[in-house]
């Protein structure tokens, strides 16, 4: 039996790849779509002795199966944004609070305290978006933190900019959290020069500005709000883990989440740092759907901890979190 305490407590390379082999064995036994999946690879569990052994289920198995580890009651779903006809995934969670502890735990990890910030957030209310894994994990980091002024600006852009210049400047800690496009909004209306605030973009512009490298769009960001860096959470409805960047585009892992690298030409192979292969995350923390996802984002790994994404697979899907205001 594997609990929450064997996931949130791991501390080095030796103990993850213990439990992750466990959770294979697991979900293996459990998860219906997984067995299939593996069994149609010709997967011989018991010679599965690495991690680089495991099976990836692609992500678009949340699309047309229900991906599920138990046969416990469905406390909530989580569905990925879209455009009208799009096909969604579907994350069943059996037990929301391992999603809890995981952004809890994993924001604490970076950032420390959630009662030490104010959180502002461009994006939809948890009312406006039900579903939503990334409204449901701020909408909580909002309320943890214990500030009045802590809350959702999306339709409040004068209310925000009056409340966020006055907080910085009172030597406040911030995390204002949104949708690049209106991050992108927020500076065009005004320019900041800010001390204590932390700007952390969640996605792109797909419909509502024209695509920007990641270089461009940050210096953009910089530059208007008087930063040095702009932070990034890297999470996905399919996943109940978040990775961050503190700037320059480089993500790292809570200690229960790890990345590989697959070569695009052979899915079963990987490949060294520095090369740009398809993203496989491995997330402990979906313990009852399945925690080895073969994603359709690029990127590359930079050391054993850190990595970065380059894009998306060819005709691949547009999905996330900037898809929640069109």
């Amino acid at each position: 039996m594997i609990t929450a305490t064997d996931i949130f407590t791991i501390s080095n390379q030796k103990q993850f790849e213990k439990i992750a082999l466990k959770t294979f064995r697991f979900q293996y036994e459990n998860n219906l779509v997984y067995k299939e999946f593996c069994d149609l690879l010709q997967t011989n569990v018991s010679k599965v002795k690495s991690i680089a052994q495991i099976p990836f289920l692609p992500i678009q198995f949340f699309k047309s199966h229900e991906v599920v580890s138990n046969t416990n009651a469905i406390q909530q779903t989580f569905t990925s944004s879209g455009t009208t006809g799009m096909i969604t995934s579907k994350h069943l969670v059996t037990d929301t609070s391992l999603y809890e502890e995981s952004y809890q735990k994993g924001f604490s990890q970076f950032y420390g305290n959630i009662e030490d910030y104010v959180v502002l957030a461009l994006l939809p209310s948890y009312l406006e978006k039900e579903g939503s894994s990334l409204i449901y994990m701020v909408q909580d980091l909002i309320q943890s933190s214990n500030h009045e002024e802590s809350g959702f600006y999306l339709h409040n852009h004068d209310e925000l900019i009056k409340n966020l210049t006055a907080l910085d400047a009172a030597g406040q800690n911030v995390i204002l959290i949104g949708v690049t496009y209106a991050l992108l909004d927020v500076i065009e209306k005004h320019q900041f020069q800010l001390q204590n605030t932390i700007i952390m973009e969640t996605g792109g512009m797909k419909g509502k500005r024209k695509e920007m490298i990641r270089e461009e769009l940050h210096q953009q960001l910089c530059a208007g709000f008087g930063v040095s860096a702009i932070h990034s959470e890297y999470g996905m409805t399919e996943l109940l883990s978040q990775a961050y960047s503190l700037g320059q585009g480089v993500f790292e892992c809570p200690t229960w989440m790890l990345i590989l690298v697959r070569d695009t030409e052979d899915a079963l192979t990987y490949i060294p740092h520095g090369k740009t292969g398809g993203i496989n995350v491995i997330d402990l923390a979906n313990l009852n759907s399945c925690s080895f996802i073969a994603t359709q984002d690029l990127g590359k790994k930079i050391t054993n901890n850190s990595f970065e994404i380059l894009g998306r697979f060819d005709n691949s899907d547009i999905r996330g979190c900037n898809l929640m205001v069109l």
